[in-house]
């Protein structure tokens, strides 16, 4: 177990294939108490996300599958062309909202029985990071199509316990554009907020929901920059000098995070960390560190922090799950970072910015 308490920006645990109560012993994936403990993880952003219909692959696709096999959602576009892969299919709000329900309804089970508490507030944060209870898991909408143009539902979901939105994932909504995947790639793709992307941001901001802009367009990046509303928040992203996919941040973008008071969780997906793009599990931890390091050294360490994107893709083998987190520690600091920086990139950095968003 790491000595340092861990906060951990973004994973898919609530919607991963063949899901299991995360309490339950053996309950297996990247993430679940067990790991979590193992590893020093005393909290997280735990994801509710939508695939799009019929053409999902990886790690996620058959849990969609399996919810609309208990829900008898269809799949929103029906006999409409198959775009290119790079581009998934919308959704309709009406099944999001369906699916996503379910996956909150397991977070808020999870918090009943005392496995986590969901964090409502930074005082939550402060009492996990000392131990004092069980871990703490911070509801997160990946992709706000379960919200209506109108944010009625907005209010119910931060009374539920919603304190993080990303506007979208990788394909268009009502609110803005998703990048598409696409390697070689720019994240400049398309048209920016909508004008309910306005609506959503400002009103998040008004709440104290913190606004993730992982999967949000270059376009649509710079526009809630210009808002002005908050410090910038890339949960799971890496360095586009590294890795020139789409997914990950320029380093104009670097500087704009910096420049807000924002950070960047260094996600651990294969993938985006490496410069050729394949999904290897057998990828070094230094490729994650790598990525720290660059961030670190163009906007500094305070804009550092961690987003593995567990259960929602292939991470280095050497790390496996969320028990090898002192493995990653240990990496960065063989890496150079200071102890007092460690505290910052596992816990502090994130807090700060938490914090900001909630007290607004």
């Amino acid at each position: 177990m790491s000595e340092l308490a861990i906060f951990d920006g973004h994973n898919d645990a609530l919607t991963r294939e063949r899901y299991v109560p995360l309490s339950r012993p053996g309950a297996g994936g990247h993430i679940n108490l067990e790991r979590m403990a193992a590893g020093g993880m005393r909290g997280g952003i735990f994801a509710v996300f939508t695939p799009s219909p019929k053409r999902s692959s990886g790690p996620r696709a058959g849990a969609v599958e399996g919810l609309r096999a208990r829900t008898g959602a269809q799949p929103a576009v029906s006999g409409a062309p198959v775009p290119e892969p790079s581009t998934p299919a919308e959704v309709s709000m009406r099944e999001a909202a369906e699916l996503a329900t379910i996956a909150a309804g397991r977070l808020f089970a999870l918090e009943r029985e005392g496995a986590l508490a969901v964090a409502r507030g930074v005082a939550d944060l402060d009492a996990a990071r000392r131990g004092a209870g069980p871990p703490v898991a911070v509801l997160h909408l990946e992709g706000a199509e379960a919200i209506d143009p109108a944010l009625e539902a907005l209010e119910l979901w931060y009374a539920a316990g919603l304190r993080s939105l990303g506007p979208v994932w990788s394909r268009p909504n009502a609110f803005a554009h998703g990048v598409p995947f696409r390697f070689p790639g720019s994240p400049d793709s398309g048209p920016g907020l909508t004008a309910a992307g306005v609506a959503l941001v400002r009103r998040c901001a008004e709440l104290g929901v913190m606004v993730d802009l992982s999967h949000m367009n270059e376009a649509g990046f710079w526009d809630v920059a210009r808002l002005e509303l908050g410090p910038l928040i890339a949960s799971h992203s890496g360095a586009h000098a590294l890795c020139p996919a789409s997914r990950n941040l320029t380093d104009a973008q670097l500087d704009a995070i910096a420049s807000s008071g924002g950070l960047v969780g260094v996600v651990f997906a294969c993938k985006f960390l490496r410069a050729d793009f394949i999904d290897d599990e057998d990828t070094p931890l230094t490729a994650i560190v790598a990525h720290a390091r660059y961030i670190a050294e163009r906007i500094g360490a305070e804009h550092v922090a961690l987003g593995s994107d567990f259960d929602g893709a292939t991470v280095p083998r050497e790390l496996g799950s969320a028990a090898g987190l002192p493995r990653l520690v240990e990496a960065l600091r063989a890496a150079g970072f200071s102890a007092e920086e460690l505290e910052a990139i596992c816990w502090g950095n994130w807090r700060r910015v938490l914090g900001a968003w909630w007290s607004a």
